[in-house]
């Protein structure tokens, strides 16, 4: 089982978010990381939250024939 940490996270394609927490699917009880971009988009705001699976989150994604995690912690 992934233990969820805090903090800064990096996308694989390069853009910053904040984990701010764990919740559960109302319906499902799925866990899903809370989240919050740490940029300004033109699309969804300054700060826009965002709600991902847990088991998506802490995935692997292949770049170029190279497995990378789809967010790397940054502390």
């Amino acid at each position: 089982m992934v233990q969820i940490k805090l903090g800064k996270y990096e996308h694989y394609k390069g853009k910053r978010y904040e984990v701010i927490g764990l919740a559960r699917h109302s319906e499902t009880l799925e866990e899903l990381v809370i989240y919050k971009a740490l940029y300004d988009s033109e699309e969804f705001g300054k700060n826009a939250l965002w709600a991902r699976p847990k088991d998506m989150f802490f995935e692997t994604v292949n770049i170029d024939g190279k497995e990378v995690p789809r967010f790397k912690y940054l502390g």
